[in-house]
Formats: C-alpha cells, structure tokens, sequence
C-alpha cells in the first residue's frame, strides 16, 4: 500500500502565500508517510483573469514551477498539482502537473470542459472559458503508487472522459477541484462515487475549500473513495491535508467479478 496527502487549500492571488501553505502541508504529510500529495485546483493562483494571465508560465519554465519542483526533490515526494496557469501559443491553459520525486515534471494534463455556468451564489456567473483555452486530449501516467488518470473539477460531469481514462489503464482518478459551495453540496459526493462506481478505480478528489479573497466560495470536503464507491476518509471546508493509504491491487478482484468493461453493448469511443 502506498500513502497520499490531500492538501485542501483557500488559495488567494498570491502564489507565494499559497506554496507557503503548499509547503508546510506537504512537510505534515510527509511525516505521517505519504509518498504522493495531491493539492486543488487553482492551487497556485486563485483570482482574477489577470491574476491568472500575470502568473501563466510556460510549460517546464517559471519561477513557480521551480519552487514546486524544488519541493519535491527537497522531501523526496511526488507532488500533483491539482491546475495552474500555463502559457502556450494557442493562449493559456488550466494545467495539472505530475512531478516525481526528483522534481521532474512527468506529465501533465489541460483541463478539458470549460465551466460556463450560471449559479446561484453570489458570484453569479461564471465564464472559464473567457480565462483559459480548453485542452484537446486524455491522459494517464504510470507512476510507483498505480497508473493514474488526470482531470479536474468539472470535468467529472463527464463520464465518458473517465470511461476513456479507464481505457487507458487508469486505477485511481484523480479530481483536483474548486467546486462552488452550492454544487458542490448538491451534486459532488455523487458525482465522484459515480466516476468510482463506474470505472471500478479509486478516486482521489482534493477541493479549494472556505471563502476566498475574490468573495468566491468553495466547498471543500476532499475524499478519497474506493473501487466499490465507499468513501474511505473525508475533509470538511476549511483548509488542512490528510495522508490515506491506497491499496491498487484492490481493483482487479472487483473488475473480475463484475467485468462491465466486457460487458459493454456501446462500442468504445472518446
């Protein structure tokens, strides 16, 4: 078995305050044996368009993927950026990062589904698609704890996206998020223990949590859940990490026993 640190995160605009807090997290979960950490969405910035857009840095180049590196290689963990702000041609992503525990990244992954919805808090309206450019593929990585397989908050109302990642060999999801207070109420226990549920895979969920300095709210409650769909362990709303332990050779037996995979009468597709 393998150990994960989820760090639940209030980040704000200030990217050295949030790896501040990303550091002493990853130090707590280091102790009490995690290998990998996982950290939200927006871990680094959290704000504005041009927040965002000022912190953007080319993909392997930049002052804050150094220092997030660095972090890895110093205590010897894998460290999952759960989105930051990348710059490309095509103009700037919403990017998770695999880095090892060399400080190498090893994959990485452009958020997909563009969160264009009106809710009602009081931010209204929100518009992600004005900020960032959606990714154009699917990805998984092999790493020492399991294959995992990448995406992030909102695509998780996709199912087909984790039919895919299944596809490719995927164990345990990963769903770094910043869940709104109001859906994530309403829908994100359901929706994880669904993806689980229906990939036969673990699934490690870790939210921003509390209100923000942009009056944003987020829900929080990171979990993980097994290939059965139980949820093993549970944050509440406020910023803290927890380490849980991962047992990927609990897949296979429940894949066997109930193959839907092969049972399928819809011929595979993405």
């Amino acid at each position: 078995m393998d150990s994960v640190g989820l760090i639940q995160m209030t980040s704000g605009p200030n990217p050295s305050e949030n790896i501040a807090f990303l550091t002493q997290e990853i130090i707590k979960c280091k102790a009490h044996g995690a290998k990998w950490v996982v950290c939200p969405e927006n871990a680094l910035v959290f704000g504005s368009k041009q927040d965002y857009h000022q912190h953007a840095e080319p993909l392997g180049h930049g002052p804050l993927q150094a220092q997030v590196c660095e972090l890895a290689k110093q205590h010897r963990v894998w460290i999952v950026i759960g989105s930051m702000p990348i710059k490309t041609d095509a103009g700037v992503t919403t990017t998770s990062l695999v880095i090892d525990d060399f400080g190498t990244v090893v994959a990485h992954y452009d958020k997909l589904h563009m969160f264009d919805v009106d809710v009602a808090d009081a931010h209204k309206c929100y518009r992600e698609s004005d900020i960032f450019t959606p990714g154009d593929r699917v990805v998984t990585t092999e790493t020492p704890f399991g294959r995992l397989g990448l995406s992030i908050c909102y695509d998780v109302r996709f199912p087909h996206l984790y039919s895919e990642l299944r596809h490719q060999g995927a164990q345990i999801m990963l769903v770094p998020a910043a869940f709104t207070a109001v859906t994530g109420e309403a829908h994100w226990e359901a929706l994880l223990r669904c993806r689980a549920i229906e990939t036969q895979s673990w699934v490690v969920a870790v939210g921003q949590g509390g209100k923000h300095p942009c009056q944003r709210e987020t829900w929080g409650h990171s979990m993980v859940i097994d290939p059965w769909g139980r949820v093993v362990a549970q944050l509440g709303q406020e910023p803290e990490s927890m380490v849980v332990e991962l047992d990927t050779t609990s897949c296979e037996p429940i894949r066997q026993n109930m193959p839907i995979v092969q049972h399928s009468r819809f011929t595979h597709q993405f």
